[in-house]
């Protein structure tokens, strides 16, 4: 069975925002990582970013996503987006979105995989679901992660926990 640890502190956003949410100094000591994150963005669109060790360079997903009333799937070059992964400023007041990204084999030294799952509500037109895999082109294990909105700034109460998968 597998046994979650938490790795250094959760970040909760303030009062001012956070332009990007940052774990730094990843140990290389368990299999797999789970980030778990609830956020609301200043801005408009409805997509932040997950980049490793601060590169934006040989990442690569494929999405699917669904509105409720459509669904719809794509391709990025060049960076893995949690398409829904953020519910933006003019969605229903005090709603947040929920993800999960799950990168196993981290500290490995071949291309690193991960998988995304995230639901975002609007309560006033739709509500949004979507599954990414990515992929990460490299062979150093990672030891950062970044969320970066593609608009605006996270705002005060966006939570994000980072977890060392163990298995027992």
């Amino acid at each position: 069975m597998p046994t979650y640890t938490q790795i250094g502190s959760a970040v909760s956003v303030g009062v001012l925002g956070a332009a990007t949410i940052d774990f730094t100094a990843i140990p290389a000591t368990f299999t797999d990582l789970v980030l778990k994150v609830s956020a609301r963005v200043g801005g408009t669109n409805t997509a932040y970013k997950v980049n490793f060790n601060g590169l934006t360079t040989n990442l690569n997903s494929r999405l699917l996503y669904g509105t409720g009333s459509a669904a719809a799937s794509g391709t990025e070059a060049s960076k893995v987006d949690d398409y829904a992964g953020v519910t933006i400023a003019t969605y229903t007041a005090n709603t947040f979105s929920n993800s999960e990204i799950y990168i196993p084999n981290y500290a490995g030294s071949n291309n690193k995989s991960l998988s995304i799952d995230g639901v975002t509500e609007n309560n006033a037109t739709a509500s949004l679901a979507n599954f990414t895999s990515g992929l990460w082109s490299a062979s150093a294990a990672i030891t950062q992660i970044t969320l970066t909105p593609e608009s605006g700034s996270f705002v005060q109460y966006t939570t994000a926990y980072l977890y060392g998968v163990s298995n027992a």
